[in-house]
């Protein structure tokens, strides 16, 4: 029986995009073939590592973290272009990754940034994969812009949040898109496993001191109904509010032929705890998507 192939289309939306784990495997299990991916921010890491075929290395890895490993992967910038300099994580994910370029891999590849000088939407799609990835999850003013080629790049969600255009001239099968800023409000149960649920408000814990660390805590003075709201919650809502509004416009001129929406309140934008139950709720509406279209 013939392989349906499909263009991969992941959309950005912080620590949401653990989904887009789920989802693959899900695709994987109802037998459909990746021919290409397109990715934004989050999208585009998961794409990278699933192109060159380390996505499972990177499911354990996350899943086993604890608050100490993430409290050592925290470096600080000394300069005003972004909190964090990221060179921790993204020495984790070269270890991983390699060198190996966007054109060497065994699927067309794009991850998609953005031109932070020129206003533009900048597709990467040869060159170092790493540097790829580094650029599309440059969030603006959290992790410090990525230059290649003398350009200053930052998050690929900024002018795309769900990047399918990169797909349309692909001869795939299908085209599926992942995005993470569904409006579903449907409640989802998934099975927390005790342990993965004391491991998750730790790591809550360690994500709110560092919000703290950075200076870009709430006063807490008054008691109002942003108490114990950090910064990086607010920058995420408000990047949450961005990219629906961009959505919208993009869908109208690019519509996927299965669109995956993960609702965009099932996990902030910074709640990277919430690994296992992203991973596990991407597999349980990959599945509900692709019946309801085989249904129809």
């Amino acid at each position: 029986m013939h392989k349906q192939t499909i263009s991969l289309v992941l959309g950005s939306g912080g620590a949401r995009g653990y989904a887009h784990i789920g989802a693959i495997e899900e695709l994987q299990k109802q037998g459909y073939e990746i021919g290409s991916i397109s990715g934004s921010s989050m999208g585009a890491l998961i794409g990278a590592l699933y192109a060159c075929g380390k996505l499972d290395q990177f499911k354990r890895w996350v899943l086993t973290l604890d608050m100490f490993d993430v409290v050592k992967l925290v470096d600080f910038s000394l300069t005003s272009k972004g909190i964090i300099q990221g060179d921790k994580v993204f020495e984790i994910i070269k270890d991983m990754i390699g060198d190996i370029m966007i054109e060497d891999l065994p699927i067309s590849y794009t991850a998609v940034a953005t031109d932070i000088i020129k206003q533009k939407e900048i597709w990467l799609q040869k060159g170092k994969l790493l540097d790829a990835v580094r650029a599309s999850v440059a969030i603006p003013s959290i992790l410090t812009p990525k230059q290649i080629a003398g350009r200053y790049l930052i998050d690929g969600g900024v002018l795309n949040p769900l990047p399918v255009a990169p797909t349309i001239s692909d001869s795939t099968d299908l085209t599926i898109a992942v995005s993470l800023n569904g409006k579903n409000r449907k409640k989802y149960n998934i099975d927390t496993k005790q342990k993965v649920k004391k491991q998750q408000t730790n790591m809550k814990k360690i994500f709110f001191e560092i919000s703290q660390k950075a200076g870009q805590l709430m006063t807490k003075d008054k008691k109002t109904s942003f108490d114990n709201i950090g910064m990086f919650d607010i920058m995420g809502k408000t990047i949450d509010i961005m990219q629906n509004a961009i959505l919208e416009s993009k869908m109208a001129g690019y519509m996927p032929d299965i669109l995956i929406d993960i609702p965009n309140n099932v996990c902030g934008f910074y709640e990277f705890n919430k690994a296992y139950d992203m991973i596990e709720l991407g597999k349980v509406i990959a599945k509900e998507m692709i019946k309801e279209t085989k249904d129809v």
